[in-house]
């Protein structure tokens, strides 16, 4: 439909008793909706005026001026100029759609029901990606690691971590360790001129936001744009290609009520979604995005989908599923973290367990065939592009539940690369050629160990035409 036609408002009454103005083709100037009250509550497709032009709600909201927030990624669409008869300006008091009993600030965009899959981006890649963690804040044990020392095996280096000031303030801070802890930390600018090596010799690097202990609730939409403006911040500062999100614990909850994945309405959901696709229309089709989520939150969601009929009313449960499949067009690698896991039920309906190809298998067939969410055949979450698939494992012994030796992670990048030696699994989504890697936690735990991941499990990756 062209910007430039005129419309008329047709008032109806809603069923929550509101009254609503739906547009209708007439040849005249189409007339004002109410005008917009700063005190008033909006939701999907309410309208109101401003300064002279029609806008339509695309969510709640509440305080949020037409005039300026109307952009791609804001809650309010510009219908254009109105004029003739204006309707009575008391903004609604009754919404057609109740909003929830906690009401978000005001959620983003939510996303389509069913986004259009793109061929894969140029992204500069290998085809065959290892991706590690560096731990660059923080000590734990197994031993700094400078940047320059990084070895040129690793595509993609993400730096652990960009954490919040406060769990809800959506503000990232990233700061390099310490030397008091971390001996042999290089300083600031080294630290940035070694990243801005590796970038030229093709790899990288990228800030991961969250870990255990960086908590991020982005319930509000001062949150949600503090999240992006500080996040730019870092990037701009360092240098860096993207993020990557590994959030964790509580971050990503679904409200009671909030069922179903291609529509969500949990504030900190839909919030991160909006903040992410802010990032990626700033930095443009370069922007590299991963995400690190546990097992929990994206493969139990073909048993349970948030608090719904799950033994321990869980919220977590499948809480990634809306923003991986809101993102699935911006999403670079997903690396779900096949460790720290307890037993998970895949496509067969069999559980499977971490120690050995087996669970690797079925965790990453299901992102590939993709499946119903929470047992429903008629909701289905899509499966990803072959190249946006990589699958998480610990270096080491040391570095998390679920180490196993380098010819199970083999086994199972063969299986899903050329479906053969599948061992009993039966692979739903058949052969996979541009499979796109392996993500490991950590490199500093892979030097401690003697490199053992990078060269086995990385060398294989990468022979593998």
């Amino acid at each position: 439909m062209r910007r430039s036609m005129i419309f008329a408002m047709t008032a109806v009454l809603a069923a929550g008793g509101g009254t609503v103005y739906l547009a209708s083709s007439a040849s005249a100037a189409a007339a004002c909706a109410p005008a917009w009250s700063a005190t008033a509550t909006y939701v999907k497709d309410n309208v109101a005026s401003q300064n002279g032009r029609n806008y339509t709600a695309k969510w709640w909201t509440q305080n949020e001026a037409p005039s300026t927030h109307s952009g791609q990624w804001d809650v309010w669409i510009d219908n254009g100029t109105c004029g003739g008869t204006t309707p009575p300006t008391t903004p609604p008091t009754t919404p057609p759609t109740t909003p929830p009993t906690t009401p978000p600030t005001t959620p983003p965009t939510t996303p389509p029901t069913t986004p259009p899959t793109t061929t894969p981006p140029n992204t500069g890649l290998p085809k065959r990606a290892l991706i590690g963690y560096l731990h660059s804040s923080f000590a734990n044990g197994s031993g700094y690691v400078r940047m320059a020392d990084v070895p040129a095996n690793w595509d993609i280096i993400n730096l652990a971590f960009g954490e919040p000031t406060s769990v809800t303030s959506g503000d990232i801070r990233f700061t390099l360790c310490p030397a008091a802890e971390c001996p042999g930390v290089e300083s600031k600018a080294d630290f940035i001129a070694a990243i801005r090596a590796k970038r030229n010799a093709g790899k990288k690097v990228l800030l991961s936001i969250g870990g255990q202990n960086g908590q991020v609730q982005l319930t509000t939409t001062a949150a949600r744009d503090k999240f992006v403006s500080s996040v730019s911040a870092i990037i701009d500062e360092y240098g860096l290609d993207g993020v990557d999100i590994d959030f964790e614990g509580h971050s990503l909850s679904l409200n009671t009520g909030d069922t179903d994945f291609k529509n969500p309405t949990t504030p900190v959901i839909v919030n991160l979604i909006s903040a992410l696709r802010s990032l990626k229309a700033r930095y443009g089709a370069g922007f590299v995005l991963t995400m690190a989520p546990e097992t929990f939150f994206v493969q139990l969601g073909y048993q349970y989908y948030g608090s719904g009929p799950w033994g321990g009313q869980d919220p977590r449960a499948g809480s990634y599923l809306p923003v991986i499949h809101a993102l699935r067009n911006d999403i670079t690698v997903l690396h779900v973290q096949d460790y720290n896991s307890g037993s998970i039920m895949g496509l067969d309906n069999q559980y499977h367990s971490m120690g050995g190809a087996d669970f690797h298998i079925a965790m990453t067939d299901m992102l590939l065939a993709g499946f119903p969410v929470a047992g429903n055949t008629a909701n289905v979450f899509p499966g990803l592009r072959e190249d946006q698939i990589a699958f998480g494992a610990p270096s080491s012994v040391s570095a998390g539940n679920g180490y196993v030796a380098p010819s199970a992670i083999q086994q199972a990048v063969n299986c899903l690369i050329r479906n053969t030696n599948c061992g009993s699994y039966t692979l739903r989504s058949g052969t996979n050629p541009n499979f796109r890697g392996l993500m490991t936690w950590s490199i500093n735990w892979d030097k401690f160990y003697g490199y053992e991941f990078q060269n086995q499990n990385g060398a294989y990756l990468k022979a593998i035409a």
